[in-house]
């Protein structure tokens, strides 16, 4: 089987085109409907407010199940076995922080991006400058594993050129958002959240099937398999304590500051709302990174490793080759098709996002002091969001090969850096000053950019010097630390008496919306 499905890699699979083919005629059907609804900046950027719970959990959850879930942590599990698992608990446990700590007050206090939060009660010029600046740097990032997993994908699929495949993605995407915006994008992202929820259960079943129903069958089989080192010890992937610790808190405070899915919290009419959506939200993750955990696994007994590594080398289409050792050509096109939409949905709300920094921060808000009418503002809108398209396809092809939930990671890195601990202290923090603001921001920012350059993962991975300056790949532990003491720190040298009046303001609006 698994010689098999070598042979057949590069060249066209009528039956993952059939599908690719429904989806992308599905979905460009609800970019029609919502292209005539989307008519104003707020229905461009926020769908008008008028998204339910349930819908925004769902379109949360498919925003959120990136191809670095699907794709790389499966790869990463078959791969590195119990190490990989670090990454689905990442990814998981950062939502009770959004839950508890930020999705009540962005709704009340935000309107299009993060940066409305902070600007209530700052200069909103340098705060919008830094946020716009930190935001599009988490969005490029994350924008490089959606692409390459999507041009990984599409070639293999489709036997066409790497370079291509990820043109393709990007022209698509850009449709969506250039005409749909956030109606067309949430439900793109519903429809995806279904499907890839459906596929991958299914997949898990088969596996589990396969090897008479039980995970802990299934373990056994991989130790045996795999022996040494033991798939079920850690410490293969991640060996160094402070590594492992470091890419935690990339992954648990970086959800709290992707602007993406802050960015969904202004779709939704209320508070409860937005509280009702991440709760959704959470028991979608968390069921389906259970589940890419037996997709691992699964790959790891049923494909084995040599194979995933012939495949790609950075192990993304595990999960493609575990489909078609499972079912076939009809299974492994589904499933391929669903890792489309995955990729599709993600990269359209990052596109989204990325625009209303462009737009509703750096040009309504910066350039024009606010005195733009709706038209301007829907076509810089639209100017950002091309730009954005082909930013993304030049990303893709840049970082060819690269392990996609690898390169999430970082972008987590920058989140955490930059955005959360800026948020934090805005919405909590009394004697926080738009001076602290902007240091937290720049420097969380670009020290996190500064270490990921000097880090193993360029020095050594990409660039093959023997040593690195910096011994962690992920920067989170030095870098979020170093972002709140430098906002304390500045805002206690730079505090005034007229700030407490300020942060009064903000927190009437914070309770009462």
């Amino acid at each position: 089987m698994e010689h098999q499905f070598i042979d057949i890699l590069g060249k066209i699979n009528p039956v993952a085109v059939a599908f690719f083919a429904v989806f992308i005629a599905a979905t460009m059907g609800v970019t029609y409907f919502a292209a005539r609804k989307t008519k104003t900046a707020s229905e461009f950027f926020t769908a008008g407010g008028n998204i339910s719970a349930w819908q925004n959990g769902f379109a949360l959850a498919g925003d959120y199940m990136s191809a670095a879930s699907f794709l790389g942590i499966a790869g990463m599990v078959a791969l590195s076995g119990f190490d990989g698992l670090i990454y689905s608990i990442g990814f998981l446990v950062g939502w009770p922080v959004v839950l508890f700590f930020l999705a009540e007050p962005l709704r009340n206090l935000g309107k299009f991006t993060f940066a409305d939060v902070v600007a209530v009660r700052f200069s909103p010029v340098p705060i919008r400058v830094s946020a716009a600046f930190s935001g599009l740097c988490v969005v490029a990032f994350y924008l490089i594993a959606q692409m390459v997993g999507a041009g990984s994908l599409i070639q293999l699929m489709f036997g066409i050129p790497y370079q291509t495949a990820v043109f393709i993605v990007g022209v698509v995407m850009i449709l969506y958002v250039l005409f749909g915006g956030m109606i067309a994008t949430t439900w793109v992202q519903i429809i995806k959240a279904v499907l890839l929820l459906a596929g991958a259960t299914f997949l898990a079943a088969l596996v589990l099937w396969k090897v008479g129903g039980s995970p802990f069958t299934l373990f056994a089989q991989a130790v045996e398999k795999y022996p040494d080192p033991n798939p079920l010890i850690g410490a293969k992937l991640i060996s160094k304590p402070f590594d492992l610790i470091s890419l935690g808190m990339a992954l648990i405070f970086g959800t709290a500051g992707l602007p993406h899915i802050l960015m969904r919290f202004y779709t939704v009419k209320s508070s409860k709302c937005a509280r009702l959506s991440v709760f959704y939200a959470t028991g979608l993750i968390g069921w389906f990174y259970l589940v890419t955990f037996v997709l691992g696994f699964g790959a790891c007994v049923v494909v084995g490793r040599e194979a995933i590594l012939q495949i790609d080398k950075g192990g993304n289409m595990a999960a493609i080759a575990l489909s078609y050792a499972l079912g076939g050509s009809p299974l492994m096109g589904f499933i391929s098709a669903v890792a489309f939409a995955t990729i599709l949905a993600v990269v359209a709300g990052l596109t989204l996002s990325g625009a209303a920094a462009v737009s509703h921060d750096l040009w309504v808000h910066v350039l024009r002091a606010g005195k733009v009418d709706e038209k301007e503002q829907m076509k810089v809108a639209r100017v950002a969001t091309l730009g954005l398209g082909v930013l993304a396809m030049i990303l893709g092809i840049s970082f060819q090969g690269q392990n996609v939930a690898f390169m999430v990671g970082l972008a987590f890195a920058i989140a955490a850096s930059g955005n959360f601990p800026v948020l934090v202290m805005a919405i909590f923090m009394r004697r926080f000053t738009t001076a602290g603001a902007v240091s937290s921001m720049i420097v969380g920012t670009v020290t996190t950019l500064i270490l990921i350059w000097f880090s193993p993962t360029v020095q050594i991975d990409i660039l093959k010097h023997s040593s690195a300056f910096f011994p962690w790949k992920n920067p989170a532990l030095v870098s979020v630390p170093l972002s709140f003491v430098v906002g304390i720190v500045v805002s206690m040298l730079t505090y005034r008496p007229e700030d407490d009046l300020k942060y009064r303001a903000l927190e009437k609006k914070l309770h009462l919306g």
